[in-house]
This record gives structure tokens, sequence and C-alpha cells, in this order.
């Protein structure tokens, strides 16, 4: 524009420069035009026309810019008028009884008028695009086809509408520029009559209705006041001629019979307003018969049915959209131009977008685009790519699923998309997978731990199906009947394994194989575990279990026991000779003792007599006898203590409870113990020292069995302690527990005497002992006061010596019974 406009205000000023610039070269003609003259003055000359020209052209650009200045104030004139106009026009038709709806390239639709004009009260003016929330499924889904082939093909509308609530809405639909318009305003007739129809029925007279359904190529009637047949046009009479009926333009004939017309009649009167009746007359088809009020009477005319009836692909939709309504997988379907169309509850839900934002018509990528700003989709490093990619879905012409969606929020969703139809679209179905993808990685993790727990089982396992195939085994089945793991990886057949087992173990594996699938394809439900031991002909020992599982599967088990089974029978051996011995034990010490008791009385009855009656005897004989009689007495105390431990061991001894005097029970210890440890040429063995509590309380005990029990303590400390040495015995009570404490000089305890007294092993034998014993003594000591429900405990003396405690109850009866 700047060069057109400079051309044309300018030009003339341009060709009056050039003579301004020759003139400055005019000294120089005047001299002769001389060459060098010429020369010299040329770039004066030009200096001068640059100069002029620098000015003119600072002056067009002036004039410019103040031209500019004014055109642009004039343009934003031009659009506030243009957009006080607009608004003016929107106002307008707000305020008109209608609603008019404009779709353009911008995105969402745009509404103007009064939406309470056709949707019922209280509802959401978006909610005039959910045709089915205020519409019949029939007329919203008829509404949506119209508006669809006028946005794809440029086919413009007229129809009227049922309304839920009643009313009759009539609807037009053009195209408006680049965009398309659709206007909502409330009607009187029911749909399918003419536009002249409705405008006649609702403003003209009786005549005027009868003009417009003479012109109607459909069966069409007129009633008076008294609801008779006063007008039928031409089909109206080519109808009834095809029924038998015969009638003229002013006097048709009824085609519904007199009962049935009646009815009708009555309707009409009650409703006082439109209504309706569908009719059939077999092979002459199904019609729809409508009436109407008029003035001076009533009109109607008749359709057919298939003319008023959704297409099957329209009751497909509907049907589907009631059952998308009920479901909680979260669905959404969108046209072939990517609009929203259906989708319900469990969708919103899902991604948490509100009902004033998502309503129906909005674009699929005007809801990506949200969700991407709320955080909603999965993190992409190219979103545009992302999102192209995701609208593939609407060129696909078979089901697709698409990979995960893992959500910001922890959230995974699987996608799948689906053609919607003949005419294009998608239908979208969002599965939340987040609490399965756990429960699959809980089982998953469940089945490697069990994998790993049967791997490491001793037993070989081995599960097989109801179909006989192995489900589950270890490889501890592989390495016990000699299977390739390669085939058992292959769940094999119970008579493939069979099979097998026969190649590895040729002498019975086939035969067992087949004995235990009589256990695993037993399916009778009343069936019970089963466990046995296989003998195998390589002598192995198998221990087996058949073990029904609670899924119908048999689980079976294998123990191989061969080295068991050897420790076993080794064991039983033992113990057979072990019993054996016991007896042979028993019995000789029944004889034993027997025979050893009559010669030592023999010997115990010549040593008195030697030492009292058989004359003077000298110092080396006196002391000969003096041993005699201290080892005869010893080998009583011994043979007595074999008797106290065989009959313990088995199970006959028994103890005498009675109220005993512990002074006396000292003087028979001490009394043993002298016999034991005679004075032998002057020499006193031991030097015992007897501390008694003088407040002692009674104590209930075997007499017998607590003489026993000090002697042989008492003989224990005297045979360690050296010659002379002193040995203390303490008696005293502490509660409901009397203490008797043995206190010597002796070389003390090692660990081997302390262990003696809590067993019967002998460590009393010692080098340093002046005597040698059979080792009994800590045995029966031991045995006593268990009886008596004491205990018995050893300590070492400082700097020598050692300590042993007794502790016995008061009242040992109790014990007794026990025993």
């Amino acid at each position: 524009m700047a060069p057109d406009h400079f051309r044309k205000h300018w030009g003339f000023a341009g060709l009056a420069v050039t003579p301004f610039s020759l003139l400055t070269t005019a000294p120089a003609a005047a001299q002769g035009m001389q060459a060098a003259s010429f020369a010299g003055a040329a770039p004066v000359a030009i200096a001068a026309g640059a100069g002029a020209f620098a000015l003119l052209a600072m002056a067009v650009v002036r004039t410019m810019l103040v031209d500019g200045k004014l055109a642009r104030r004039k343009a934003a004139e031009q659009i506030a008028a243009l957009r006080a106009l607009v608004d003016e026009y929107e106002a307008l038709l707000s305020g008109t009884r209608e609603v008019t709806v404009l779709w353009t390239d911008e995105g969402a639709p745009k509404l103007l008028g009064q939406a309470a004009a056709v949707l019922p009260i209280g509802r959401q003016p978006e909610s005039v695009l959910n045709f089915q929330s205020w519409l019949t499924i029939a007329d919203a889904d008829r509404l949506a086809r119209l508006l669809e082939d006028l946005r794809v093909h440029g086919h413009a509308f007229a129809v009227s509408l049922n309304a839920l609530d009643g009313r009759l809405v009539r609807a037009n639909g053009w195209v408006l520029g680049g965009g398309t318009a659709m206007r909502l305003r409330p009607a009187f007739l029911q749909p399918g009559a003419e536009p002249d129809l409705v405008a006649a029925a609702a403003t003209g007279d009786f005549t005027s209705v009868r003009a417009i359904l003479d012109t109607l190529a459909k069966p069409a009637f007129a009633r008076d006041a008294e609801d008779r047949l006063v007008y039928a046009n031409a089909a109206y009479l080519e109808l009834a001629r095809a029924l038998g009926k015969t009638g003229t333009t002013s006097a048709p004939p009824e085609l519904l019979d007199p009962a049935r017309l009646t009815r009708h009649l009555q309707a009409c009167d009650a409703a006082q307003g439109p209504n309706s009746l569908s009719l059939a007359w077999g092979q002459h088809g199904a019609y729809e018969l409508l009436e109407f009020p008029v003035t001076g009477g009533r009109a109607g005319m008749l359709r057919r049915v298939q003319e008023t009836e959704r297409d099957s692909a329209s009751e497909a939709v509907a049907h589907i959209s009631g059952i998308i309504d009920t479901l909680s997988t979260p669905i959404a379907i969108f046209n072939a131009r990517r609009e929203l169309i259906q989708f319900n509850q469990a969708y919103a839900t899902l991604w948490k977008l509100s009902g004033d934002f998502l309503a129906l018509g909005l674009d699929e990528r005007a809801i990506l685009d949200k969700l991407r700003t709320e955080g909603m989709l999965p993190a992409q490093v190219n979103y545009h790519t992302w999102r192209d990619a995701h609208l593939k879905a609407y060129s696909r012409t078979e089901p697709f699923e698409d990979e995960p969606w893992h959500l910001p929020d922890g959230r995974t969703i699987k996608v799948i998309s689906a053609p919607a139809g003949a005419t294009g679209g998608v239908i979208y179905v969002f599965d939340d997978i987040t609490e399965r993808l756990k429960l699959e990685s809980t089982n998953k993790a469940f089945s490697n731990v069990q994998r790993e727990t049967i791997n490491s089982l001793s037993e070989a396992v081995a599960v097989f199906g109801t179909n006989g195939r192995l489900t589950l085994s270890n490889p501890r089945l592989s390495a016990l009947w000699k299977l390739p793991t390669n085939e058992l990886g292959k769940n094999p057949h119970i008579d493939e394994i069979t099979e097998a087992s026969g190649r590895a173990i040729p002498e019975d594996g086939a035969s067992i194989w087949r004995d235990l699938k009589r256990g695993i394809i037993d399916l009778n439900p009343t069936r019970s575990d089963q466990t046995g031991r296989i003998n195998r002909s390589d002598g192995r020992l198998l221990d087996y279990a058949i073990t029904r599982l609670p899924d119908g599967q048999t689980m079976m088990t294998f123990l191989d026991v061969t080295e068991s089974a050897s420790y076993s029978r080794v064991l039983k051996e033992r113990n057979d000779a072990l019993v054996a011995a016991d007896v042979l034990k028993d019995a000789f010490v029944e004889n034993v003792s027997y025979e050893l008791r009559s010669p030592l009385t023999n010997i115990i009855g010549f040593a008195e007599m030697l030492a009292t009656g058989a004359g003077p005897l000298n110092e080396r004989q006196s002391a000969y006898v003096d041993y005699i009689r201290a080892s005869s007495v010893t080998l009583g105390v011994l043979i007595d203590n074999i008797l106290d431990l065989a009959s313990v061991d088995a199970g006959i001894a028994e103890l005498r409870p009675e109220l005993l005097d512990v002074h006396k029970l000292v003087d028979n210890a001490r009394a043993g113990l002298s016999a034991s440890f005679p004075e032998i040429s002057g020499e006193k063995p031991i030097n015992l020292t007897v501390d008694i509590d003088p407040d002692l309380p009674p104590f209930i005990a075997d007499g017998t069995r607590i003489v026993q029990v000090l002697y042989n303590l008492l003989s224990n400390a005297a045979r360690f302690s050296p010659p002379g040495g002193e040995i203390r015995l303490s008696i005293s009570y502490r509660g409901e527990r009397m203490l008797f404490v043995i206190e010597d000089e002796g070389p003390g305890l090692t660990d081997e005497m302390k262990s003696a007294i809590l067993t019967r092993l002998d460590s009393t034998g010692g080098p340093s002992g002046r005597q040698r014993g059979a080792g009994l003594g800590l045995a029966i000591v031991k045995t006593f006061v268990n009886l008596h429900g004491g205990t018995i405990s050893a300590e070492r003396r400082e700097p020598r010596g050692s300590k042993i405690i007794v502790n016995l109850p008061r009242d040992s009866s109790m014990s007794a019974v026990a025993e």
C-alpha cells in the first residue's frame, strides 16, 4: 500500500526534482561544456541532488506516519462500532424466548438467549447440549444426527421435538459463515407436522387448515367441533380405498372401528392438546395417528411408523448410553470431529472434572490440555507429539490398547480405544489398574517366595492339575527320580513322567508311578489323603504323601528316608542290646549281692572273734584285724548302695517319712563312720565336728535314707581329707528347708567332682584319696536327696577344701507321695 500511496501523491514532486538537479550544472555548460569543467562540477551537482531528495523523503515519511495514525484511529472506531453492534444483537437474542447455539472454529459452542425457554426449571444453560437430559431418547438421538449432518455436510434442518416435561420444542439449524447455528424455541404441535401446518394451527382459521391439509402428501383429515369427519385429502381417501372403505372429500370414511374411535376421541378431549395413536393394518403397514386442536375443530394426519421410529443404529446407541451410565468403568465417546457426545459419571470422577467444564460438544484436545495443566496426565518430554499420537485413535479401524498411563498421583490407567461406528469417532475405556498391578506384584512376590521355599525343601514336591499335568515341581524331584529337568519344565502329563521313570529306573520306576497315578487322577470329592513308603529296587526308601489341594490340584511329596531308616534300625538294635544288658545287670546285681553277703558275714564274724576272743594279738596283728573289720564294713555299705541303686532303677524304691531326731541321725552316721575309719595304731583317722542349731523345727523324712546320705558325704570327705583333718557337719534351717553342710580340708573339688554330684559318674577315687571306693557314694546321695524333693550342690573352699550343701524340705511326706 505504501508504494502506491507514494506514487499517487509524490510522483510529480520527483519529476520536479530532476530539473532542479540539472540546473546545478548550468555554469559548467555556459563555459563551453568543457569535459574537464564538467567533470569537476559533477560531484557538486550530485551532492546537491541527494540532499534535495533526502529532504523530500523526510517530508514523505512524515506525511505517511500521520496518515497511518489516522487510518488506525478510524479502524479502531469501526471495530468498536462493530462490537457495540454485536453486543446489541446478542442482547436482542438474549431477550427472546428462544436459545441460539453457535459453533465456530474458536472452540467451545456459544449460547445466546434464554435457556429456560426449552429446559426444565432449575437446569443450567449448558444442559441444552445434553439432549438426553431434557428430550426423549428418540428425539435426542434424532437431533444429534441432524446436528452432525449439518456440521459435516451443511444440510439445514427444521424439526419439532418432544421434551421430557411434555413441552414441544422447535429446532432449526443452518450454516452461518464458517460455522453453524441452531435455534431452539417452544412449539405447539407434535413432531411431524409441517412448518406451514404449525403456523396455520396456531394462528389461522379452519379454512386455512383445510387448504394446508390438501397440499400434504400424507393422509390428513379434519373434524368439526362435534368430532365428525368433515374433510380428508386425496392421500386419506386412497388409504381408505385400500382398506375397502369409500367416501368423498367432504364425507370421508372413518378408518377406526367405533369402540376404538370412542376411546381415541375421549383421550383427545382429556388431553386438550395433541394426541397420538398407533395403528396397524396388516399388509398396508403401520401408522401413527396424530390429532391436534385447531380453530373450529381438530386436524390430524397419518404417518408411517418407519418415519418416526429410530433406525437400528440409533437404538443401539441409545441402549449403549443407558448401559454406560450404570457402569463403574470410565467411558467416554467422541464423534469424528473429536467432540464429546457421551460419558458417564465414572469418567468425570476418574479425571476429577467438574460438571461446569465437562459438557457435551467439548473437543477432546481441550480436555487433554486441561488435564495436562492440572498435572493429571503422564509426564511427557514433548506433550504435543504425545497428544497427536493419542489422537490417531480416530483413524484406526480396530480396537487398540495403548501403553498404560502412569499418572503423577501414583495411579496407573489402561486406555482402550475403539471405533465408535461407521460415521467415525472413538470410544475410550479407561481402566484404573493400580490395585490390580499391586495385587499382581504381591502375587508375583508370593509366587517367588513359594518357589524359593519349595526349591529349598529336602522333600521332592510335585503338584498335578486336574488334567493330570505337572504344574509345579522342585529340583529335588528331578534328582530323586533321575528325571531330566528340561522335561519337567514342559509341564508333562503323569503318563510321560511314568515313561521317563521307566527309562531311568528300569526295574520298577514305571510300575511305581502307575500305582501313584491312581491317587492323583482320583477326582472323588470324598477321597482322603494318602501316605506310604516306597522300597525301590535300587535300595532307596521313599516316604510319600498325596495331598488334595483346595483348588482341585493334587500335591505329592517324596522324602528319602534311606539313611534315617538305617539309623533307626541301628538304634533299635542297640536299644534291644541295652535292654538285654539291663536285664543281665539286674540279675547280676541280685545274684552277686546275695553271693557276697554270706562270705562277708563270715569275714566280719571271724574278724570280731579274732579281735575279742582268739587270744592275745601283737600290735601288727591287731592292726590287721582292724583293717579287716573296717574293710568289711565298707564292703557291706557298698553292697547296700548297689542294692539301693538297683531298687531305684527298678522303680520300687519307697520313702517312709517319719518325725526324726536330728541328733540321733547324726549319731548313727557317726557310728557308721567310726566303723569304716577305726583308730589303728593310735592314729585318729578323722576329726569330725558337729554343729546343730539348737532351735531346729520338726523334721519329717526317711531316717534310714538320711543316715545313708550323711554317712556317704562324711565318708567322701574323710577319704579326701589328710589324717586328722577337720570335717565339719553343720545342720540348720531356713524357712521350710533343712540345710546340711559338710566341709573338709581336702584338695578341693574339681569340675569332674562337681559333675559327679549331678550324675552317677564317680570322681571320688582320685589318686589323692586315702581310700578308693566303688564310686557309688555320691550317686546314692544324689538319688536319695532327689527322692526327698531336695537339692545338692558343691563349692570350693578357700584356701583349700570343699563344701557340699544338701537342701531338704522340712516335711518330705508330700514329696514321697509325688514320687
